[in-house]
Parts: structure tokens; sequence; C-alpha cells
């Protein structure tokens, strides 16, 4: 699979990482390294526009070898890079991924994470097979718990030892997502729709 999947809900897109936007990648980095950090080892004090580039170069041979599917998380309307997101730790044996997403700091709170996590997953799910993937987060993060959490990801348990960071090992919540979430989801959202255009019939 070529890596020219764009998807969107209307609000945000989410499109493979390319080359071409180090620049505005590592200053959405830069701009939250007090908040990412925490959570996410590659996003450390020293982190530069070379990094950036360097990573950026993989992630095309890591794309088309099946080993991780990194996305961009794009305001629609703005074009403003917002974060991202993306599957990785891909196990084939049993088919499924880990789904990981960061969003900038000065986009925190508005919903995004939960958007592009969305997305994402039905990628993996509609586009790569997977069966079920996972969002793995640290007892502490609790802002990442409340994304999986919107997503409607069911919370599987406290898995002792599970989360590696900063020289650290610490426990994490285990949530996961299945295809047949987001059929649920689907089929609630058509009934929702129908109910409405049936009052709205009614109603004129």
């Amino acid at each position: 699979m070529e890596m020219t999947t764009t998807l969107t809900d209307g609000q945000i897109e989410i499109r493979p990482c390319r080359p071409e936007d180090a620049e505005a990648i590592c200053e959405a980095v830069r701009e939250s390294i007090a908040e990412v950090s925490p959570w996410a080892p590659w996003c450390s004090p020293d982190y530069d526009l070379p990094q950036c580039r360097e990573w950026l170069e993989g992630r095309s041979e890591a794309w088309a070898a099946g080993e991780e599917y990194d996305f961009e998380i794009r305001d629609v309307e703005t074009g403003c890079l917002l974060g991202g997101c993306g599957l990785n730790q891909v196990n084939r044996t049993f088919n499924f991924a880990n789904l990981g997403y960061w969003v900038r700091t000065s986009r925190v709170g508005q919903g995004v994470a939960a958007r592009a996590a969305r997305l994402v997953a039905r990628f993996g799910f509609e586009q790569i097979g997977f069966t079920r993937l996972e969002i793995v987060v640290s007892v502490g993060n609790q802002a990442s718990q409340r994304v999986a959490d919107k997503v409607g990801a069911t919370k599987e348990g406290r898995a002792r030892n599970r989360y590696a960071i900063h020289g650290r090992i610490e426990d994490a919540f285990v949530f996961s997502l299945v295809p047949e979430d987001f059929q649920i989801e689907s089929r609630i959202s058509q009934t929702t729709q129908s109910r409405r255009d049936s009052d709205a019939r009614e109603g004129s």
C-alpha cells in the first residue's frame, strides 16, 4: 500500500507524514515538549530539525514493510499541523497493533486527539485489516486515558510493568478497539440520522 491515504471527518484530516513537512512537525513538537515529553521518550528537550528529518526519511520504508503507519493531523480549514497519530508495534501473528497520538499544546482540549484516533483506527481496520488495536497508557497519563474513553475503547485492565519511559518501568492501562466497535457506532449514527429525518418530515 502506497503512502497516499488521506482521511477526514470534516474538521480534521490525517495524512501520511512527508519529508517536506519537517519544519512544521518540528515546530509543533518543540512547542509541546513540556506536555508530551513525560509520556513519549522521542519528544525530548533536545528534539531538533535534523532528528525530525531523519525520522521522516524512514517513514516510507516502514509503511511499505507494514511496520508502522504514521500520520500528520491537520486542520481541514486552515491546514495547520495539529499533531500526529499512527499505528506501530505491529503484531502480525495475532493481527493487532498499537494506536498512538499526540496533539500540539496550543490545540489541546479541542477534541483533536479523539477525532484523529477514530480516523486512524478506521484506517487500521478497513484498509490494513487489523482485528484489534491497543491503546496502552501510563497510569499517570490521565489526558490520554480520557481520549481512549472518548473514542469508545474498552478499558481491559491495569497491566503491571507494561510501560517503559525515561528509564522507568510503570504500570499501564490497556484499552482495546475492535472492528465491531465501529460497526456499532455506525449503526447508532445511522439510526439517529433516520430519526432526525423522520422528525423533520413530520414537522414539515
